[in-house]
């Protein structure tokens, strides 16, 4: 299997001297380089993203690597780039979704997720403050006011739903009314007629 890697850049029609961002997201590692010689950046020319470039032009250090550029899912190598897939960076944020929590902390649906949400710090730019932390606004959180407001559409739909009914009800009879009104109608004018003809002869 070759080894893999990815390679993420914003305007990626190679340049001279124009550095290259290589990301892991195994790692969550990024690696900026700076390539001076065009003749190596001459893999990179034209190509699109998702596709795969040899990283043997990019010089010894990349050579068995394949760069996939800002797409698909990557493995991590056999080999170690420096700074790149030797370390780990943490993660910064927790799960959002109340869900996610529960799965994350392995917790049961009658435990209270607020009380494990992931605090990141703060540090304030202004000096002689004090450091704060913040949390997520937890997604999907299912409290007694969601279930009330539930309550309320639900209602709402199914007073929508008589109302329908009822006006549905009301326009037939209508309808039949008017239909019956105009059978009558016509029998009045047949009969009209014949009695006028037979008055005539």
């Amino acid at each position: 299997m070759r080894n893999s890697t990815r390679m993420r850049q914003s305007y990626f029609r190679c340049i001279p001297n124009h550095p290259l961002n290589i990301a892991n997201p195994a790692t969550g590692c990024q690696k900026l380089i700076e390539i001076e010689d065009e003749r190596r950046l001459r893999g990179f020319y034209d190509k699109r993203m998702a596709q795969e470039v040899s990283g043997d032009s990019l010089g010894d250090e990349f050579k068995g690597y394949v760069f996939r550029i800002s797409g698909g899912n990557d493995k991590q190598g056999e080999q170690d780039i420096p700074g790149l897939t030797d370390t780990t960076v943490p993660k910064r944020l927790g799960p959002k979704r109340a869900s996610k929590i529960r799965k994350f902390f392995n917790l049961t649906k009658e435990d209270d997720v607020r009380k494990y949400v992931i605090r990141r710090e703060v540090q304030p730019k202004a000096e002689g403050k004090k450091a704060y932390t913040k949390a997520p606004k937890i997604q999907r959180l299912v409290t007694p006011l969601t279930l009330q407001r539930k309550r309320h559409r639900q209602a709402l739909k199914r007073r929508r739903a008589e109302a329908s009914r009822e006006a549905e009800s009301e326009y037939k009879q209508l309808l039949a009314k008017r239909v019956k009104e105009s059978k009558q109608e016509k029998i009045e004018r047949r009969r009209t007629s014949s009695m006028q003809k037979s008055a005539s002869a």
